[in-house]
């Protein structure tokens, strides 16, 4: 998979809206027994249907609180047809979040590898997570509020995802120190930080939405934000605006 651009956030929401219905199609290939329907173009479209209406409805009145039918009215299929799809909510939620973890860190992953110094990786992690919480800002909410109300597994792995990224913010900075270009005295925290304020970009969209700030602005101020932290000389901290 080619780097995503993550300069503008346009582009980058079409491309990623792209690769949804790639993993949907990769997901199909490797799960076809499951599925009474065999058209691709049809599971791919269903299931983003599917998974966009049930993030909508989770985020309104909990997981645990929708039923088939409050799935059935928002997607616009039949129950019968959802049980094409899956026998029940266990099912799609494993589904909807390996789907969308997928895309999340085949992304993150991918720009962050396209980066040859520290620094630019820095800026590349900073930015392109918080473009992606904004093109899935649904889910990201979703994973964050629901991880507590879930079963054992997925909200196992939710935590685990939240401490890879984390974790790929420390390393980038312990490398950034290591070659002398970042300067703090505890790299750890210092992510943790860095996590916190991607965090509340989804967490609080609509604080972010009144005060009229787009997801490139608050990425741009972040970013400079933390290189002012952590870069005392040397290369300059030019941030892509």
């Amino acid at each position: 998979m080619e780097p995503i651009p993550t300069e503008d956030y346009p582009r980058f929401k079409a491309r990623v809206d792209a690769f949804k219905e790639v993993c949907c199609l990769e997901f199909f290939a490797q799960n076809q027994e499951r599925f009474q329907i065999k058209k691709e173009k049809t599971i791919s479209k269903n299931l983003e249907r599917i998974f966009d209406a049930a993030l909508k409805i989770s985020n309104e009145k909990g997981f645990h609180a929708m039923t088939l039918r409050d799935l059935s009215r928002e997607a616009h299929l039949s129950i019968g047809a959802l049980y094409n799809y899956f026998s029940g909510k266990e099912e799609l939620l494993e589904m909807m979040q390996h789907q969308r973890r997928t895309i999340a860190g085949r992304i993150l992953r991918s720009a962050i590898a396209g980066q040859k110094d520290p620094l630019s990786r820095l800026r590349a992690a900073i930015r392109t997570h918080l473009y992606l919480s904004e093109a899935m800002q649904p889910w990201f909410y979703f994973s964050y509020m629901e991880a507590k109300n879930i079963c054992p597994k997925e909200r196992q792995a939710a935590v685990q995802g939240e401490r890879e990224t984390e974790q790929m913010f420390t390393d980038i900075i312990a490398l950034g120190r290591d070659q002398g270009l970042f300067f703090t005295d505890n790299g750890q925290l210092a992510a943790s930080l860095i996590k916190a304020m991607v965090q509340d970009w989804y967490l609080k969209r609509a604080k972010y939405a009144r005060r009229k700030i787009t997801v490139k602005a608050y990425a741009d101020f972040v970013i400079g934000f933390v290189e002012k932290s952590l870069v005392k000389s040397g290369p300059a901290t030019q941030t892509g605006r």
